[in-house]
């Protein structure tokens, strides 16, 4: 038992300090509802089950719907690139899409 909590404490760790590190937000978004999902797993192990519920619905369920909702909103997920001298550069515009030129 004692090295399962070892293991889950060392992946809270990780997912902590890589919540933090990475450059995409929405990765960042996926590696912090693992992390929510473990603190859950931890309170279950310290016999916490309102906690460890909390845990689950709040921290990796609501949390990060609303966080996926805030990256649509801001058009940080559709974000598209456009070769140079593409014809969808004036479409994306004219949709509304976030597009990139990389030219």
């Amino acid at each position: 038992m004692n090295f399962f909590i070892l293991i889950l404490a060392l992946f809270l760790t990780v997912c902590a300090i890589a919540t933090c590190m990475h450059k995409t937000l929405l990765t960042s978004i996926i590696i912090f509802m693992a992390y929510s999902t473990i603190m859950s797993l931890v309170w279950a192990l310290l016999e916490s089950p309102d906690l460890a519920i909390t845990e689950a619905a709040v921290g990796a369920g609501v949390t990060s719907v609303l966080f996926f909702v805030t990256l649509k909103k801001i058009r940080a997920v559709e974000t598209t690139e456009i070769a140079e001298g593409s014809e969808d550069k004036e479409e994306a515009r004219k949709q509304g899409i976030g597009a990139e030129y990389k030219g």
